[in-house]
């Protein structure tokens, strides 16, 4: 998809605050500094419309993009990190899941993993509360380009052992530097709307 229209439409916290167009939907989850503002910003070709953050935690709503009249990234706190209080965390929790669990535009949940490490343990509870709710998924590696392609097949076989992926979901190779995976990333989102 070329994407040359996308906006920052709202922040929500509730079901009351989504949008109401009714286009098709995919949640962006990942550890807090996995790279995901990073993917969102080279999936639409802005420098810095999703901010990246040397400080992780920043994201605290739902985030959504609208991209080209016909489709809704949405960007969710990101898991797994320490400096944020236990509440909030808990807070944050029931908020992704209130959303996830409950929203009818949501066609994939977009995972984000590092390639270069195996998944963590919040990555894998993530991941599995996506089976546990028949969610369906698409497990993006990021960082790609610092990992020579040929142990590529190596770490996505541990990705994909770690998590216990379903055949269903693609795990595709990703860069956010070198654009990597990129036009794989937006096939599987195009097949899904």
């Amino acid at each position: 998809m070329k994407v040359h229209q996308v906006e920052m439409i709202m922040s929500a916290v509730k079901p009351e605050q989504y949008p109401i167009e009714g286009y098709p939907e995919f949640a962006l989850a990942g550890r807090s500094n996995v790279g995901k503002s990073s993917f969102i910003n080279k999936m639409i070709g802005r420098k810095s419309l999703a901010r990246t953050s040397s400080k992780p935690g920043k994201t605290q709503t739902l985030n959504f993009y609208k991209i080209e009249e016909q489709l809704f990234f949405v960007d969710v706190p990101g898991y797994g990190y320490a400096k944020v209080s236990k509440t909030e965390r808990e807070a944050w929790g029931k908020m992704i899941e209130q959303y996830m669990t409950g929203r009818q535009e949501l066609r994939a949940v977009i995972q984000i993993v590092d390639l270069r490490h195996p998944p963590t343990a919040d990555d894998c509870l993530m991941y599995d509360f996506l089976a546990h709710y028949d969610i369906p998924a698409i497990v993006i590696a990021t960082k790609a380009d610092k990992i020579p392609r040929g142990k590529w097949e190596k770490h996505k076989k541990v990705i994909k052992d770690q998590l216990q992926m379903r055949k269903t979901d693609p795990l595709i190779v990703f860069s956010s530097e070198k654009g990597i995976g990129m036009e794989q990333a937006w096939r599987e989102i195009e097949d899904r709307m």
